[in-house]
């Protein structure tokens, strides 16, 4: 455990973006609590994505909440209605970021044969930079990112209660990606809360 407590203000990228860390805004046994309630409620479904124009099933499971449909990786996903657990994360994560968000993917990782590869999330509909919330729940997992253009790289482990802030340039210059790791046998939930935009 640190022995200081995160400073949201401070910037955890060298340049070219924000994250902000939170710390853990859960305790363990309210983050467990969520986590549970996370997955038996929510109506889990394999993701799908369209990578050089094929149709690939991901391991990972997924849920779509929100105000609007949401087009990524070539796919158009319609969103789920707020669930009472969800809207009291939602306004939990406002509270702490200050920041409004009108949508939400929610992602499940069963154990660490499941990560997701090195992505931007820089949709158009999230508008030119976009400002995304992360929370973790479950099992600590590697969140790691590389510039686009420099040699950079960075790091991070994210734990059960955990809320980070991604925004300014981040996902315009950087890609970030949850790797795999045999040693992880529990699952995690990862909630990460946007701002659809439907007019650009």
């Amino acid at each position: 455990m640190s022995l200081f407590e995160p400073i949201p203000a401070h910037n955890l990228i060298p340049q070219d973006g924000v994250i902000n860390d939170f710390g853990c805004v859960l305790d363990l046994q309210a983050a467990s609590q969520w986590f549970d309630t996370l997955n038996r409620l929510v109506p889990w479904q394999h993701d799908e994505v369209e990578i050089f124009g094929k149709r690939i099933v991901t391991a990972r499971k997924v849920a779509w909440y929100g105000d609007a449909p949401y087009f990524y990786s070539g796919v158009l996903k319609q969103p789920l209605p707020w669930s009472e657990a969800m809207l009291a994360l939602k306004a939990l994560v406002e509270q702490h970021t200050s920041h409004h968000f009108n949508s939400c993917l929610v992602n499940l990782y069963e154990n660490g044969s499941q990560g997701v590869g090195w992505h931007s999330d820089d949709e158009t509909t999230l508008g030119k930079a976009p400002i995304i919330a992360s929370l973790s729940l479950g099992a600590t997992r590697r969140f790691c990112f590389k510039h686009k253009i420099h040699a950079l790289k960075c790091e991070m482990a994210l734990e059960s209660g955990q809320l980070i802030l991604m925004q300014g340039d981040l996902q315009r210059y950087w890609l970030h990606a949850i790797p795999k790791a045999a040693q992880v046998h529990a699952a995690r939930i990862n909630l990460t809360f946007r701002q659809i935009h439907t007019v650009i």
